[in-house]
């Protein structure tokens, strides 16, 4: 069955830039950027405002026309973009979805993002597409599966993708590698990157009782293309513990701006995203926050390495022999 009725098998012709705009495989900006949403359409069309690029999610434009394309186009005529996948399924334990993939495929060939990225994380089975990102253990089954769904991404769209660290709520006894070793070794089997999401991290961290610091240089930073920042809301799990949940509906914590300063330490200046998804707060609210991502920018010198290493932990995992199977 196709998920997407509206979309044909034939691609569009790419989007027609202006002298002004991006050209095609245009790098991102070493700047922040904002999600675009169609509540702040009309502000952008009027006022051009200077954001380093936008953000788009996939699914919200796997459509063969309509106004969400028209005014996607504009915006691209101006600013550099970047689309987020979060409907692939990678760690599904069934064969990707085809007609996505071709849809997001031939969304990608349209806008020519400088950046195409897409989830740890699974969302679909037996043919039900959940609202979701959900959870996978991390052993050599789930590494051969992954690796094989993102080597298939990549071929397809003809260019390597990042591949966002999720945020979590549960672990898994059947996992036998940390997250920072799994990702490590789809790193370096796929030669896909990493989109460092540095919410997730922290989120991750407190729910499941470790250090932030730790979770982040266990990731492997080196291969990071871009760093997400968000908000999280706040509860209490059922006996009594602190419980982080990644809502995009609101601003980025102090916390996680101290944890940025040390990624940005370690990875060098990278785009960074400013994610807002609920709670949606006029535009300029969201581009001063944008301003501040921005200033922890600059604060690094344009002429660092990427960086200083993290000293190396001992996981609490041990996936030599499965890394070799």
């Amino acid at each position: 069955m196709n998920p997407h009725p509206a979309f044909t098998s034939a691609c569009v012709a790419p989007v027609t830039l202006t002298r002004h705009s991006p050209p095609d495989s245009w790098p991102l900006p070493l700047r922040a950027g904002l999600g675009l949403k169609p509540e702040h359409f009309a502000h952008i069309h009027e006022h051009q405002p200077d954001v380093g690029f936008f953000e788009v999610h996939a699914e919200n434009y796997l459509v063969a026309g309509g106004p969400m394309l028209h005014h996607l186009t504009r915006i691209r005529e101006s600013y550099a973009l970047s689309i987020h996948g979060v409907g692939l399924s990678i760690g599904g334990e069934e064969p990707l979805d085809t007609v996505h993939l071709e849809a997001v495929a031939c969304l990608v060939q349209r806008y020519q993002p400088a950046v195409f990225s897409e989830h740890l994380a699974w969302s679909s089975h037996g043919g039900v597409f959940f609202n979701d990102l959900l959870p996978l253990p991390y052993n050599l089954p789930t590494l051969q599966r992954v690796c094989e769904h993102i080597d298939q991404i990549q071929n397809r769209l003809g260019r390597p993708l990042l591949l966002e660290n999720p945020s979590t709520y549960v672990e898994f006894i059947s996992s036998t590698w940390s997250e920072g070793d799994f990702l490590r070794e789809v790193v370096q089997r796929t030669g896909c990157g990493l989109l460092l999401d540095v919410n997730n991290v922290y989120v991750s961290a407190i729910n499941h009782g470790r250090d932030p610091m730790r979770s982040l240089c266990e990731l492997p930073c080196q291969a990071a293309g871009e760093i997400h920042l968000a908000g999280f809301a706040e509860d209490l799990d059922a006996a009594g513990d602190r419980l982080l949940i990644d809502t995009h509906g609101a601003p980025v914590a102090e916390a996680v701006w101290a944890l940025y300063d040390t990624a940005l330490a370690i990875t060098g200046r990278l785009p960074t995203l400013i994610e807002r998804d609920n709670d949606l707060p006029a535009f300029e609210v969201l581009r001063q926050e944008a301003r501040l991502a921005e200033k922890h920018l600059s604060a690094i010198a344009p002429t660092a390495s990427h960086a200083k290493p993290c000293p190396r932990t001992k996981t609490r995992y041990a996936p030599t022999q499965e890394a070799r199977a």
